[in-house]
């Protein structure tokens, strides 16, 4: 990967560890099938705004319509609802954790399916370090909740699972000649379609009452950040660089969380922090391979 690929993955990590932030705040005031229908309801709203003034065409096949209804329902509809009903059951440093074995589903299912992403031992030696990284930097002590609610934690793993399917059927979409834009707005639109009607009859929500101004501030900030424009990187990832790679993003996620509450919050850094980035770095670079090959070649050159 190139350093723009590498640069929208740290962008990406940004706007998607901003996600359980606003989960967080969201799940005070409201059920979590109407969260993930107003997430991707308003993100449907600011990607057709973009569509129409770029004046992107739209698919004209039934096929990729229905490639982007699998997406739909595999990159949306399943982890979002896992996510946001497992948030409401277990600490959000937990379910990080847990949200971090997206690699390893992705570097599988990727070597499995994917005749130009075969998985190698040093793609999952680079996936152990990442997660063991990803365990120290947010701390050992989130594991202690492993077992309290075996239901939240599945579910958790339920939607990193998805998201590696999702991440696999997704390369099909290249080959269509759908933009990312386009991808990113026909999945979260054809998920409001499905999520509406199942809402209605579940959550009820026109008889909730009104969240407080904070709730909607993380809605907004949760559909146009963390959907809307996440999404249009995360179709531009997976277009220049395949499945695997992509889900690297997980790993990224919790550095960046941990630097925006260092620059913001001014949150000190512990050992442990800086341990976990290394350790995550050590996988990137195992998965990237670059580094370790070139280590080979230098290693057989001075072999006499």
């Amino acid at each position: 990967m190139g350093i723009g690929i590498w640069l929208m993955l740290v962008g990406l990590s940004v706007l998607w560890g901003g996600s359980f932030f606003f989960v967080s705040v969201a799940v005070t005031a409201l059920p979590p099938l109407t969260i993930v229908l107003i997430r991707v309801a308003l993100a449907a709203m600011v990607l057709w705004s973009v569509v129409l003034f770029m004046r992107i065409p739209l698919p004209s096949s039934l096929s990729a319509w229905q490639a982007l209804l699998v997406m739909g329902v595999l990159n949306n509809v399943i982890p979002f609802t896992l996510i946001v009903w497992g948030q409401t059951h277990i600490e959000s440093g937990l379910a990080s954790i847990l949200n971090a074995t997206t690699p390893l589903f992705g570097v599988v299912l990727a070597g499995l399916l994917l005749s130009d992403e075969r998985f190698t031992p040093l793609k999952l030696l680079g996936v152990f370090f990442g997660f063991i990284g990803t365990v120290v930097m947010i701390g050992p002590s989130a594991l202690q909740g492993l077992g309290v609610d075996t239901l939240a934690q599945l579910a958790i793993v339920g939607a990193a699972l998805s998201y590696g399917l999702a991440s696999v059927f997704g390369r099909r979409l290249k080959g269509m000649g759908i933009s990312p834009v386009m991808a990113a707005t026909g999945q979260v639109s054809l998920s409001t379609l499905l999520l509406l009607p199942l809402v209605l009859y579940v959550d009820q929500p026109l008889s909730l009452p009104m969240p407080a101004m904070n709730v909607w501030l993380a809605m907004v900030a949760l559909a146009v950040f963390s959907t809307a424009l996440a999404y249009i990187l995360y179709f531009r990832i997976l277009a220049s660089a395949g499945a695997s790679n992509l889900l690297l993003v997980t790993f990224l996620i919790p550095v960046s969380a941990i630097f925006l509450g260092y620059t913001f919050l001014h949150e000190r850094l512990g050992v442990q922090h800086f341990l976990g980035m290394m350790l995550i770095g050590v996988g990137l670079s195992a998965i990237d391979g670059r580094l370790w090959r070139l280590r080979g070649q230098v290693a057989r050159r001075s072999t006499p």
